[in-house]
């Protein structure tokens, strides 16, 4: 006898979409991987290396533009077998929260830290001559700037600072642990000792000091400063419309549904498709939310499984007791 059982929960009532990032190895393309399998059920606040959190998106939208190629043959040219071709695929959204990675994400271009300027300095659209930097030391991490005896005193506590190399006349991607620029020549960049800092994704806020280090509030985004870095105060970011350098990053939306089902939509390699926009929406009489406006083109990569190229990953984890169809 057939026993007919109630359906489990199927559908995806979701409010929000949760947006993480993480860098691509601009030199080989290599990008964040996502493994559904090992990483489906990881908390929200808390996502797996090397993915970095840029909170919740509202407006999620995502296209593709393949071109669905029909192969024809026979007498009366019918459609025998289809290919795709002119592989295109496109996501945008609005981030609600402003930061380092929400703006360079959805600028469309360089993201440039304003370094603290010498007193003296001539005013720069984009930061003139910088305040002195100071050394790191041996021991650093990510969360913990080692400065030695008496230097923390030249911080104070909720201070931005910028860690990394000086410039030295290298040409290619620049930055530690996520490019931020990419040098033809030296001469563009006026041989800038300060050059890399000016650029970095290193870049964290102090919380508290010890007599020799600077402890941050949120770990480096490059990782752990690299041997010979040097720190630099920050007053706050500026990104520019125009300019020849693309963003680029892999992507990971998270769609949790109420039914405890989640979807991911996973991007291993996008750069941005727009220049820097931003919208506004009234809150109250006098108070309006500003949101970054991000749309970013998918590039392709190779699947290890069966060498396919591939734009984005579509996986899907159902609830507990869900019908499976």
């Amino acid at each position: 006898m057939t026993v007919l059982t109630q359906r489990g929960p199927m559908q995806q009532l979701s409010a929000r979409i949760r947006a993480y990032f993480a860098p691509v190895d601009r030199a080989t393309s290599t990008p964040g991987i996502f493994d559904a399998v090992k990483s489906g059920q990881f908390a929200l606040d808390t996502p797996p290396a090397p993915w970095l959190d840029a909170g919740w998106i509202s407006d999620f939208r995502r296209a593709s533009a393949t071109n669905l190629q029909p192969l024809t043959a026979g007498l009366k040219d019918a459609v025998q077998s289809q290919c795709r071709a002119a592989l295109s695929a496109t996501v945008e959204f609005n981030m609600h929260d402003w930061g380092k990675l929400q703006m360079a994400i959805s600028s469309g271009s360089q993201h440039i830290n304003l370094l603290v300027e010498d007193p003296a300095a001539s005013p720069l659209p984009s930061g003139g001559i910088p305040s002195l930097p100071v050394a790191t030391l041996p021991g650093s991490t990510a969360g913990e700037v080692i400065v030695g005896v008496g230097n923390p005193n030249g911080f104070t506590i909720g201070d931005l600072i910028a860690v990394d190399l000086d410039y030295t006349g290298t040409t290619g991607y620049v930055g530690s642990g996520v490019p931020g620029a990419f040098i033809k020549d030296p001469a563009d960049v006026s041989f800038d000792t300060n050059y890399v800092r000016r650029i970095t994704f290193n870049v964290g806020r102090v919380s508290s000091k010890t007599t020799t280090s600077l402890l941050l509030a949120q770990p480096l985004l490059g990782g752990p400063p690299p041997a010979g870095a040097q720190i630099q105060k920050v007053a706050g970011f500026v990104d520019r419309e125009g300019g020849s350098f693309f963003q680029e990053w892999s992507g990971l939306f998270v769609c949790e549904s109420e039914t405890g089902a989640r979807t991911f939509y996973y991007y291993p390699r996008l750069q941005s498709a727009a220049p820097s926009q931003e919208s506004s929406t009234v809150i109250a009489a006098a108070f309006d939310a500003w949101s970054l406006h991000a749309k970013l083109i998918a590039l392709p990569t190779t699947d290890s499984l069966d060498r396919e190229q591939v734009l984005c990953y579509r996986s899907f984890v159902p609830a507990p007791s869900a019908a499976l169809y």
